[in-house]
């Protein structure tokens, strides 16, 4: 069951990195590029709490997000065509003395079949890089949509 660890550094605050990541209105794609606006289904939503469906390519998961905590996001796969068990997504932000924050990021991918156990693999060692460089892109992403004109 591969453990991604991933950290980027941006000038967002941890209220507006959350504020993206919680935002399940169309355009999500955008912050997101695994989050295709087609396969967006927002089950439940709640003021620290949302029960969403997202994905796209052919792979989609339902997660339980919980900001409860104003400094973590955890989004729990309740159901997935390839990700079951333990699957999910932590964010942890950390704010720094020079005004930016630190995001770190653990992705747990346990694969339900053997798709979602290859793919998981893959992810946990040759792909690792594809999974920086989205979160590079969605931090660069919320920055834009927190810039002052």
């Amino acid at each position: 069951m591969p453990t991604i660890h991933l950290s980027e550094t941006t000038t967002a605050t941890p209220e507006q990195f959350v504020a993206g990541l919680t935002d399940f209105g169309p355009g999500r794609q955008q912050l997101f590029g695994n989050s295709a606006d087609e396969y967006l289904k927002v089950h439940d939503l709640g003021p620290d709490r949302a029960d969403v469906t997202e994905g796209s390519g052919g792979i989609w998961e339902r997660l339980r997000y919980d900001w409860s905590d104003p400094h973590r996001v955890v989004m729990t796969t309740v159901d997935s065509n390839i990700w079951g068990g333990a699957s999910g997504h932590t964010y942890t932000f950390t704010r720094r003395p020079d005004g930016t924050t630190g995001v770190d990021a653990v992705v747990v991918r346990q694969g339900r079949n053997v798709r979602g156990r290859i793919i998981g693999f893959l992810l946990g060692t040759v792909a690792k890089g594809q999974l920086q460089k989205a979160l590079s892109r969605t931090v660069k992403a919320i920055e834009a949509r927190n810039a002052t004109p």
